[in-house]
Formats: C-alpha cells, structure tokens, sequence
C-alpha cells in the first residue's frame, strides 16, 4: 500500500525529538477524549435534560468544558507536532547542504545550481507538511475516530455494523489515487527544479541575455516550463478534490442506513431516543476526521516523492573520501613530488592525466603550460584534492596526500584562479574569508599588498562596502586584486594561480602582476599562464601535451630548441602579438 522506506528514513530525523512528542501524543489523547465526550453528552440531553430542567446548568458547563479539553488537546498536539516538523525539516535542509558541500567537483560539473537549489527548498519545504501536519492528524484524526466507533458499538453493536458497512470501500480507491499522488507529485517537483533551473541560468547570465536582445525568448521559456508545473499540479489537484465528493457520497449512506434501522429499533423500544441522537451526532461527529484521514494517504505519497528526491542526493557519494584516522598534514618544508600520476574522470572516455612525474623545492615557481585540453586545471586540482589521483600519487614531504587530513592540506594551499569567485558581502569579509579572526589591520595590510587598497578606499563605505553577488559592483582587475589580497591574508606556503591575469585588461594586469609577484615571494608556487610571457621568470616550465609532461625545464633553455613543443608555442603567441600590434598601429593611423 505505502512505500514507507523513505519515511522511516525520514522521521529517523525526529528521533531527538522524542519527548515533545510524547506530550504532543498526551495532547491528541486528550484531544480525542474531549471529542468523544462530546458524542456521549448528547444521550443525556434527549433522555433527561429535556425532562428535567434543573439539569440544564450541569450539562451545559459539561459541554463546555469539553470543548475547551478538545480544544487545549488540539492546540497541544498541533502545536508540538509543527515544532517538531520544523526542526525535522531544518535538520533534513542543513544535512543536505552539509552533504552537498562535501562533493567533489565532478559532481558540482554534473549538477546545475537551479537543481540543487531545488532539492534544499521545494522537495524540503514538501516534506514539511508531512512532519508537522500530516503524522500528527493521522494520530490525533485516528484515535478521535477510534472513540467515536466505540462509542457507537456500545450504544448499539449491530447499528454501528450497518452504518460502517460502506467504510472499506473506499481504502481501494485511496490506494490508487495516492499512487497517481506520488507519480504526480514527482513530475511536479521535477517542473519546479527545472523552474528554479530557468531563472537562475537567465538571472547569472543576464548580460549575456540583453546584449543579445532575448529576454522575450527567455519569458517564453519560462513560460513553457510554467505551464508544464500548472499541468501537472492541476492533476494532483483534480485527484486530491474528489474526496470530498467521495466521503459525502459515502456519509450519505451511512446515515440513511442509520435513520432506517434506528427507526426500527426505536419503535421496538431497543433505543431510546436520546442512544439515536447521540449515535448520529457520533456518525456527523466522524466526518472531520475521516475527511483528514482519506488526505492522509496522499500527502504522505507526496512527501514520499519529496523524499526519494532528497534521499537520491544523500545517497551520492563523490566526495573525496578521508582515510580513518588521517592525520593533520605538518607545515610544508621541502618538497611535492608528483609520482607517476594518472587521472580519468569516471564517466568519461580514457585518461587525462597519463604518467605525470616531476618535483618542486619549496619556494620554487613553476609553471604549467599547453595547448587548451592538455590537463593542466586538472593537474593542479589534483593537488587541493579536489579530486583524487586514478594511480600514481602525489607527496607533500614524502607523505601521500591521501593519508593526511582534507582540511589540514587545504589550509597549506591558497588557489586564485581566472574565474574569481566572491561573495555577497562586504570587502573585509570577503578579504578574511580564508582567516575569520582576521583583524581590520591585517586585512588592510593584505589589501594594500595586493595593489587593492586604492580602489577600495574609494568605496562608498570603504572595507565595509558591500560587492554584491560574485563582486559584480566591481570590476574584473579589482575583482582579482580582492582574491589576490584573500590568499595573501590565508598565508598559504603553496599557492595555485590558474590562469590569475588571462581576462584582463593591460593596466590592469600590470596591477595584478604586481601583487601576485608579493604573493607568490617565498612561496612555493604552481603558475598555469595563457601568456608565456608571463612566466619567463620562472624556476621550471613543465609542457603538457594529451596529458604527459613532454618538456621541463627554463624558458631559455626550452626556447633554445626550435622543434620543441614549448618553443612552437611561444612562437605562435609572439607572432599573434606582433599582428595585433599592427593591427592596433593601423586602426590608431588611420
């Protein structure tokens, strides 16, 4: 009938809360105490109230008191319940994002923002009603409906058999329609990811959108994928409002079954008057709860769906795993050994990274170079860990890196890279992101080592000016110059500059070669440079070509050999960069 795996799973996240549930179980109890109270007050009324006025002050305060029982059972109940839920949820959402964030950056490569973001709000916020609102109806729903058909057996065993008669036949019909629900309810949540997927492509790339004049075609877009998740609820909309119909339809019986039948037992003295009117307000009296009780089925289908979604992310596992009891990497000294290295993405078709060996001193700069798809990013992400080597291995003084700590290694390893990646906060915080106890001292100190205090000291508000999302306030030199201080203020020993300057302009850059020269000083460093001009300084220049180092050695000695591969390279960019100086010199004559 119910898949309940995932539930199970789900409410495993209520186990902390085991004693707000207890008492929110002692306020259902209550709850349906006060409900059948109310079924059995009515005998007395028709059988002696109406006879005996001095009566009437006693049974009224007695129906009082048992709606405000009722009423402080349902209060209880539902209010527990809903701060149970709550806290369910916000564990389930804060263990989804802790989980998500442990990836590794295959999976991030695999996934869009739009979907992920979908899996942390609308398939949690759906699983929401189903902890907080749905369990405790089903409860409290439950055991009120239970006093209820007691109530009615004792007053009248074979009237009660009658009336409930028709009860099973609607378990088959809720059974398919809470399967249509859960097929339904996922193609819903599926639209919505795919919803939360349109907007934000369109809202990161706007630029992109109004330079070329398509917002009419993004709308449209939009709207399609809109229209599809309109569709689709619409069908769990049109499954969930026949119940009603269903449940009356079928009350309807029960009490035409009730009337014909009482009639008979009452003519035959069987029932008094006052035993049929308390029995039929009991039948009235179950219709709340029925009704709550035939949407039970369905919304934990809904949240069932939810939840398989929610499970799918948890059970992915591309995270980098973390050997038991590894061990804090110790300050780098001496050297990082790259061993026979070998990588290929698990999907795909054959290796990156093919037998990759050579060695850095500390505080050397080295340099990796190639034509574009030779595996030099891949190469340096190896180091961070953010993926792991497929053979080979790679050594920070003689121990494998994948025998220490993840966190340790990254906290010896600053990374500025081509694409900046800021923060919506403020300048400081941005610049001590790497060191949270920074001091507004040390933060400037780093700023004005990475060429980025002028700028920043023109802000509105200075260090506390706020960026916005990934630094667009700013421009694409003082964007990088904001990395740069970043790194500066972590105070890695190793540093990863992947392609740091490729995108920007040549004031600019002069500016941002400036302040990676300060970073990188008695630093051990790991340069991918697009201009080879760049790195002619450099202590070793590794060439990559399909994935093996081809070349090492310096730039003067590598450009010494005509036929090499590094020497073809930087032949081709000196005469590019000769054309597009005649080119400027032309456009600038005429």
């Amino acid at each position: 009938m119910i898949d309940i795996h995932p539930l199970r799973r789900l409410f495993r996240y209520a186990d902390p809360y085991r004693g707000r549930l207890a008492w929110a179980v002692v306020g259902m109890l209550v709850y349906a105490a006060g409900s059948a109270g109310l079924a059995w007050i009515i005998k007395p009324v028709f059988d002696d109230v109406l006879k005996n006025q001095q009566r009437v002050t006693e049974v009224a305060w007695g129906i009082v008191g048992l709606y405000f029982l009722k009423g402080i059972g349902s209060y209880a109940s539902s209010y527990l319940m809903a701060s149970v839920g709550q806290r369910v949820v916000m564990d389930v959402r804060n263990a989804l994002y802790r989980h998500i964030l442990g990836q590794s950056a295959g999976f991030f490569s695999h996934k869009t923002t739009g979907q992920l973001m979908s899996r942390i709000t609308n398939d949690v916020n759906q699983i929401q009603q189903v902890v907080s609102e749905t369990a405790g109806d089903l409860a409290r729903e439950s055991l009120a409906l239970l006093g209820y058909v007691i109530w009615l057996f004792y007053l009248d065993a074979r009237l009660a058999i009658v009336c409930l008669t028709s009860a099973p036949l609607i378990v088959y019909p809720l059974v398919k329609l809470g399967q249509s629900v859960r097929r339904t309810t996922r193609r819903s949540q599926e639209a919505l990811e795919l919803i939360s997927h349109t907007a934000a492509e369109a809202f990161t790339g706007h630029r992109i959108v109004k330079a070329f004049a398509t917002e009419a075609k993004e709308a449209e877009k939009f709207n399609r994928v809109g229209h599809h998740l309109f569709r689709t609820n619409m069908r769990v909309t049109a499954a969930l409002s026949s119940l009603p119909p269903s449940m009356e339809v079928l009350g309807g019986f029960g009490m035409a079954a009730a009337l014909w039948y009482g009639s008979k037992e009452i003519a035959a003295q069987h029932l008094t008057v006052g035993d049929f009117t308390s029995f039929t307000a009991a039948l009235l009296l179950m219709y709340g709860p029925a009704k709550k009780l035939s949407r039970v089925n369905a919304s934990l289908q809904q949240a069932i769906a939810a939840s398989e979604r929610i499970f799918e992310v948890l059970d992915t596992h591309t995270e980098v795993a973390e050997k038991a009891g590894a061990r804090p990497v110790q300050p780098f000294r001496s050297s990082i050994e790259f061993r026979d290295v070998t990588f290929g993405y698990d999907e795909g078709p054959g290796r990156i990274l093919r037998g990759v060996s050579f060695n850095v001193e500390a505080g050397r700069m080295v340099a990796i170079v190639g034509r574009s798809g030779a595996g030099k990013t891949t190469l340096v992400n190896l180091l961070p860990r953010f993926y792991d080597v497929s053979g080979g291995s790679i050594l920070i003084d003689g121990v494998d890196l994948r025998d220490v700590s993840l966190a340790s290694l990254r906290q010896q390893i600053g990374i500025v890279t081509q694409e900046t990646v800021l923060f919506d906060d403020t300048v400081a915080n941005n610049i001590a992101y790497g060191a949270p106890g920074a001091t507004a001292g040390e933060i400037e100190v780093a700023a004005r080592a990475a060429n980025a205090h002028e700028f920043v000291a023109t802000l509105p508000k200075g260090f506390q000016t706020l960026i916005g999302e990934r630094g667009q306030r700013l421009s694409g030199g003082q964007r990088q110059r904001l990395a740069i201080a970043r790194a500066l203020l972590k105070n890695a020993p190793i540093l990863v500059l992947d392609e740091a300057t490729s995108a920007l302009d040549t004031e600019s850059e002069l500016l941002v070669q400036e302040a990676l020269a300060t970073l990188m000083m008695n630093r051990t460093s790991f340069v991918i440079a697009h201009r080879l001009s760049t790195i002619r300084r450099a202590d070793a220049i590794i060439v990559l070509e399909r994935g093996r180092v081809v070349e090492m050695g310096r730039h003067d000695d590598l450009v010494a050999r005509p036929s090499g591969a590094y020497a073809t390279l930087y032949q081709m960019q000196r005469l590019e960069a000769r054309k597009t100086a005649d080119r400027r010199a032309v456009a600038s004559s005429s």
